[in-house]
């Protein structure tokens, strides 16, 4: 770089600086080089510390014109610029000169933004699985505009011709560690977000999600469609059923769309919140319920089947319900189901 700005230094000072400058870039792109070389031989072209500020990630990358990282701190800026992609602004260019700013200054930042875009495009972002999380936002918010959503998801790492699934998460382990776990060998972004943690990825592999984590996922449809599955998935988990798929709840689904207050005002709901205080009853209704079977379910709870055949009679008369016939075994996992939800 340095023998390329010796080079073009011995072009005619303005009509040929400007040559000069053009070229210059026009080289630096050509030989793919990342932001940090950029940033490197504009300083040494520039005579004066160079930066570049990368808004979502908050990368900022300084040199001095001798080639190494310039200290801190830095000094104002003498003339900046944006950098856009796709009409968006992701960033900021600047130079440090002591002195005023020099004619092709101007010239020189306007090159480099485009320059520092087309690199931020070609290479995206870091390889860290930890996202920024207003650009996750971006990407999943039903209010995002799609051209708006799909610079959001390049900036993310994503490709565009790439189904995107989202994850819903809770879990007390590092959203980056759940991330690589699920989707080990392909893109994958998480953040967290309104008290939820966001993944986004490529695949899931949901039989990899750790223990104590629970999660719903969606269907890998627009990362907006997917998001609200993942959390509609979500309220259905439980510890005995930790990791849900939004496609395997079926017509289910379609309890989360129920008002609250209705939901509370039926009688199966109400009785199943009566029947809440008394934990014993509750584990033993939702073993029966997820087994469908009397022996099943005293396995699951490691007690003699006699021993459950008691419980579930006096809890079917507290519910008023015939737990031994299909229907009323219906009405109990709708009614459970539809209470797990109010406080989910």
């Amino acid at each position: 770089m340095e023998a390329l700005a010796v080079r073009l230094s011995h072009l005619d000072t303005e009509a040929g600086g400007a040559i000069r400058v053009v070229m210059f870039y026009d080289t630096l792109m050509r030989r793919r080089v990342d932001l940090p070389a950029l940033a490197r031989a504009s300083a040494n072209l520039a005579g004066c510390v160079t930066g570049i500020r990368l808004h979502g990630p908050g990368r900022v990358i300084r040199y001095s014109p001798d080639g190494g990282q310039a200290a801190d701190p830095p000094s104002p800026a003498s003339t900046t610029a944006p950098i856009t992609l796709d009409d968006e602004e992701i960033g900021t260019v600047w130079l440090e000169r002591a002195a005023p700013p020099v004619l092709l200054d101007e010239l020189l930042l306007d090159r480099l933004a485009i320059a520092a875009a087309a690199v931020v495009e070609r290479y995206g972002p870091a390889s860290t699985t930890m996202a920024d999380p207003a650009l996750v936002e971006l990407a999943i918010s039903p209010g995002s505009e799609e051209a708006a959503r799909a610079r959001a998801l390049r900036l993310l790492g994503f490709a565009a011709d790439l189904p995107v699934r989202v994850a819903a998460v809770r879990s007390q382990l590092p959203l980056d560690q759940v991330g690589g776990l699920i989707c080990p060998s392909r893109p994958v972004k998480a953040a967290p977000l309104g008290g939820v943690g966001v993944i986004l990825a490529t695949t899931v592999d949901q039989s990899r999600f750790p223990a104590d984590v629970q999660a719903g996922i969606g269907a890998a449809a627009s990362p907006c469609t997917s998001w609200q599955q993942a959390r509609t998935a979500l309220r259905y988990s439980t510890p005995r059923r930790p990791v849900i798929h939004y496609d395997d709840l079926g017509a289910l689904a379609l309890l989360a769309e129920i008002p609250p207050d209705v939901a509370r005002g039926n009688a199966d709901v109400a009785a199943i919140a009566r029947m809440a205080g008394t934990p014993e009853d509750l584990e033993t209704l939702d073993a029966y319920c997820a087994t469908g079977s009397l022996r099943q379910a005293a396995d699951l709870l490691h007690l003699h089947h006699s021993s459950i055949a008691r419980r579930l009679e006096q809890i079917g008369k507290a519910l008023a319900i015939d737990l031994t016939e299909p229907a009323g075994l219906t009405r109990a996992r709708i009614a459970l189901t539809a209470w797990r939800l109010l406080d989910a």
